[in-house]
């Protein structure tokens, strides 16, 4: 592994390439923060299969992606005088400095939980209204979700045990299904958001990621579906013909050779 001084270096390079496209090239030179905005949306999703994949090579590819883009934000701040790369680096050190008062301070933490409920303590502090503030509006629902439990329970709003969070899931599947037979649209997709909420609360007992899971479940239902397309054509049978009973044959031979695999 590069020592720090080679780290460094390769950071100073990177910057220096910076510079010289925000100068030469005629796409780097016309990007705006705004324009960058869904291009970085899309690398981190990058990264995010990468992760899931456990695919380091890849991992390493994206992250240089992700660290482009955060150069490219500081270039053009820089250029509006508003900010540059070092005013970036020494605002998140200094934020970790303040919210890690039990490393640079002297608050004792006996665990993470601790950890936890004093950043959102601190935050607080620093001005927010709401513990909910830190939460982006543009997150995905499932991930949203995720994060608004995660920031509640920081300041104490939470279950106690899990058995509870399975019987508020149970309480909203049948409020689900209560409102499935009265056939009220609007009140089925109301108490759907909340089955769904209650399971992301659930996982979190359980330690599970729900996207990490949910992505996962895709990943398997693609690799399924995929090998019945491949099947159906090997006999010359496309899938719009086959019954439902025809497709289940090779739907449970890829869910075999998928178990063989894991």
């Amino acid at each position: 592994m590069n020592n720090r001084q080679n780290q460094l270096q390769a950071f100073n390079r990177l910057l220096d390439i910076m510079d010289d496209l925000r100068e030469k090239c005629p796409w780097d030179k016309k990007q705006t923060l705004e324009s960058l905005r869904h291009l970085t949306i899309e690398e981190t999703y990058e990264l995010g299969d990468a992760i899931l994949d456990n695919d380091l090579q890849e991992i390493k590819k994206e992250l240089g992606d992700l660290l482009l883009h955060i150069v490219f934000y500081a270039k053009i701040g820089s250029e509006k005088n508003a900010f540059d790369i070092a005013d970036v680096a020494n605002s998140i050190c200094d934020k970790l400095i303040d919210r890690h008062p039990h490393i640079y301070g002297d608050v004792v933490v006996e665990n993470e939980e601790q950890v936890k409920q004093n950043w959102e303590k601190l935050k607080l502090k620093e001005g927010k209204k709401s513990v909910l503030e830190g939460v982006p509006k543009s997150l995905p629902a499932l991930v949203k979700a995720s994060r608004i439990q995660d920031k509640v329970k920081g300041v104490g709003f939470d279950w106690e045990e899990p058995h509870q969070v399975w019987d508020k899931v149970q309480e909203e599947l049948q409020e689900l299904q209560d409102e499935v037979h009265q056939g009220n649209q609007d009140k089925i997709e109301s108490e759907f958001g909340d089955v769904l909420f209650s399971m992301i609360n659930y996982a979190r007992f359980l330690n599970v990621n729900p996207e990490d899971a949910l992505e996962r479940t895709n990943k398997k239902f693609i690799k399924r579906f995929m090998h019945l397309e491949k099947r159906a054509g090997e006999n010359g049978k496309p899938l719009a013909d086959m019954t439902l009973e025809e497709m289940d044959v090779y739907w449970n031979e890829a869910k075999k050779l998928n178990n063989q695999s894991e």
